[in-house]
């Protein structure tokens, strides 16, 4: 069976969401297609910027106007394993929402634009065809469609797509694996607070219903050995953060919300392009520790929408739609990233318990990092 329709976007997290809402609403027959059911907890920090607020509002998403109460936060504490910590104020007030809660809004908003989604749809094949339009295969249940589009979009998150791959040094070559759990019981500050411990950091952030997430990204080495479930990698990594392991002392795990996801390496560079454009994780992975992963999905599906809008409608020829989004992407994320692996790679150097001192003597430069692995706001 064969059906057409004029744009596939595959991967229905936020970015595919975003993405498909802005498309439907240009009138484009937007078809938003994803392997697993919704909703569903996923691997993320749940914590979202002023600029992610400024973006899902834009998409017709307000958090102050959701059912279920969110998280507030209007600064960062940093925990070094010796105890040494770093404050510093965010710039605005920052939101923690589950992805459960997240993904519905943001379906419902496409679903109301006119877009077509579709889950537990097994990606068979990508092709593109000579005049340079697309046929996806998918499997849906028993059965087996062809979707003819003139344009794909890759949402498909940082794992590897049927048919897509990362080039050669593209991507960072340490791997590591993401896992996240809810708590409750654990009472923290309006803060996101953020523990340094071997291989890697645990973040810990207020969301909906007095919940907070507690969302890791550590290496493969440093979790082998320590567990097969979410709470005991996470155990094991308190092990290395004394601050760490009394603060989740406090609480208890939410069943049903522990998730992980590997493998998981953050680029050097971004990929807006294989054979068609890429948003969000499949575009960019950058460390948790920097920025706003949230943001940069977001930032990257508006992006994406108003030159595939263009493209859609004849106003761009094919390889001007290449060039032209590939362009805009890597003049927006590019100098983010390589300022966001310098925060890392300083972060993890043996000198970094010297920096609360140096925080306490400069007392902006705290601040400074942090705006300096920010977007800036919407144009």
């Amino acid at each position: 069976m064969t059906r057409s329709t004029d744009v596939i976007v595959i991967g229905a997290g936020i970015a595919g969401s975003a993405c498909s809402i802005e498309l439907a609403r240009q009138g484009h027959r937007t078809l938003l297609l994803d392997r697993q059911q919704f909703p569903r907890h996923k691997t993320c920090g749940e914590f979202m910027s002023p600029e992610t607020r400024e973006m899902l509002e834009h998409l017709g998403v307000d958090l102050l106007d959701c059912e279920k109460t969110t998280g507030l936060m209007d600064h960062a504490s940093i925990i070094l394993p010796d105890g040494g910590e770093i404050e510093a104020p965010l710039p605005g007030t920052a939101y923690g929402i589950s992805r459960y809660v997240l993904d519905q809004l943001l379906h419902k908003q496409a679903r109301d634009a006119g877009a077509d989604i579709i889950t537990k749809a097994n990606i068979i094949a990508t092709r593109q065809l000579e005049n340079k339009e697309y046929e996806v295969e998918v499997k849906q249940g028993d059965e087996y469609i062809r979707y003819h589009a003139k344009a794909v979009i890759g949402a498909h998150g940082s794992k590897k797509l049927r048919g897509t791959q990362s080039g050669e040094g593209l991507r960072d070559e340490t791997i590591y694996v993401g896992v996240k759990s809810h708590y409750r019981g654990i009472r923290i500050p309006a803060r996101v607070e953020l523990y340094f411990c071997n291989g890697g950091y645990v973040g810990i952030s207020p969301i909906e219903n007095d919940t907070v997430n507690v969302a890791a990204l550590l290496t493969l080495d440093s979790v082998q050995g320590s567990g097969k479930s979410v709470p005991e990698i996470i155990q094991a990594a308190a092990l290395t953060n004394t601050r760490l392991a009394a603060r989740l002392s406090e609480g208890r795990t939410v069943q049903g919300t522990q998730v992980s996801v590997a493998p998981l390496q953050l680029s050097n560079v971004p990929e807006p392009w294989s054979s068609y454009p890429h948003i969000g994780d499949a575009m960019l992975v950058i460390p948790p520790l920097c920025g706003d992963g949230m943001s940069i999905a977001l930032r990257s599906a508006i992006l994406c929408a108003r030159w595939t809008d263009s493209y859609l409608k004849d106003e761009l020829h094919y390889e001007a739609w290449q060039s032209e989004y590939t362009r805009e992407a890597n003049r927006e994320f590019a100098p983010l990233l390589r300022r966001a692996r310098t925060i890392q790679q300083l972060a993890f150097a043996r000198t970094n318990r010297f920096y609360p001192a140096l925080a306490r003597m400069f007392p902006g430069l705290a601040s400074y990092v942090v705006k300096a692995t920010r977007l800036s706001g919407m144009r």
